[in-house]
């Protein structure tokens, strides 16, 4: 709503006057099933903390299933002026602001692929939503922008399933129509209105997560690890509880060089009955890869979730392809031993 986003949050309206305004939107969007919640502000200082506080006080009290929403700024590994540090700043956010979940956005994407800022955003964010037990979500780019990539199947994939590998339960785009300014370009609608590439890029990745959710809405992330290079804040694969290695397996036509080495996200989740789950994650933005795991701990099977009907089929022997961003999301099942160490 355009009266409610643009409060100067540091100097707001009597609280007569915000309650009317909330009631106005309330009466005419908040009904709606499908209207989730209530946009209140993007990328805030901590001084704006308070203010946003004041207004999902008076949002609960007037339309309690609404859900307001916040968006953090990223985490950069200079400081800025908006925090000192960017853990307190997403502690206040729930803290302080009381919001019920934690967003944030991080354009990190570049020809060298996700930099270190962004992965170190999400070990952030997925710490302290484990802290507080609250779900997070992850605004990537989908459009291209100053020195940031043009969209595409591998990017978005990338992007998309590196931020669900770290246990987010949400997906953002930035942005659905491409700004009619600077060198903007390629989102999912054009300036004229009209459909891109990227449009159909971003319905693939929103199907697959899709027929994924059904799964990954009963998983708790249990651990994320990276190999073989490691963001500062990142852990190291050596850490991971079930995957030991993941090796590349050059393929016999020769259409990956010898000198690519395959880099590779690890995410691990666990479902309410304590079963092992492990999303891999292919860092590379040009090659697919043949991979092969090796666990730490007795696997009698392992199964894959298949992207397009959500359905397991065991892991065997094209379902062992990887394509470039893309992520394969994996049943572990354990020996006895190993899954009676593992609960």
């Amino acid at each position: 709503d355009p009266t409610i986003s643009s409060y100067d949050l540091l100097h707001l309206p009597e609280p007569a006057i915000i309650s009317q305004d909330l009631a106005r939107v309330a009466a005419r969007d908040l009904r709606d099933p499908i209207v989730l919640g209530l946009y209140l502000n993007d990328e805030p200082d901590t001084g704006q903390l308070k203010g946003i506080a004041q207004v999902t006080a008076q949002l609960k009290a007037i339309a309690p299933a609404a859900q307001p929403f916040v968006n953090l700024f990223p985490y950069r590994e200079f400081k800025v002026e908006v925090y000192d540090d960017y853990e307190s700043y997403t502690r206040m956010l729930v803290d302080e602001a009381s919001q019920p979940s934690i967003s944030f956005d991080n354009y990190a994407l570049s020809y060298a692929g996700l930099g270190d800022d962004y992965f170190n955003n999400l070990e952030i964010v997925r710490r302290v939503a484990l802290e507080k037990n609250l779900p997070f979500y992850a605004c990537i780019q989908s459009v291209a922008h100053f020195g940031y990539l043009v969209p595409n199947d591998a990017t978005l994939s990338l992007q998309a399933f590196t931020a669900v590998a770290y246990g987010a339960r949400g997906i953002e785009y930035f942005t659905f129509y491409t700004p009619e300014r600077g060198n903007y370009r390629d989102g999912p609608i054009d300036p004229f209105g009209r459909r891109t590439s990227t449009y159909g890029s971003l319905q693939r990745v929103n199907s697959q997560i899709a027929a994924l959710a059904p799964t990954l809405v009963r998983l708790r992330s249990t651990g994320v690890y990276h190999y073989p290079d490691t963001p500062r804040r990142g852990e190291a694969l050596v850490k991971s509880r079930w995957v030991k290695s993941v090796s590349m397996n050059k393929d016999e036509d020769g259409f990956v060089p010898p000198s690519v080495a395959a880099r590779f996200l690890v995410g691990e989740f666990a479902d309410e009955t304590a079963r092992p789950y492990v999303m891999l994650v292919n860092k590379d933005l040009t090659y697919s890869f043949q991979f092969e795991i090796e666990y730490r701990e007795p696997v009698r099977r392992a199964w894959r979730m298949n992207p397009y009907t959500g359905q397991e089929e065991e892991l065997e022997g094209e379902q062992m392809w990887i394509s470039p961003g893309g992520a394969v999301l994996i049943r572990l099942e354990p020996s006895d031993d190993a899954a009676a160490r593992y609960r």
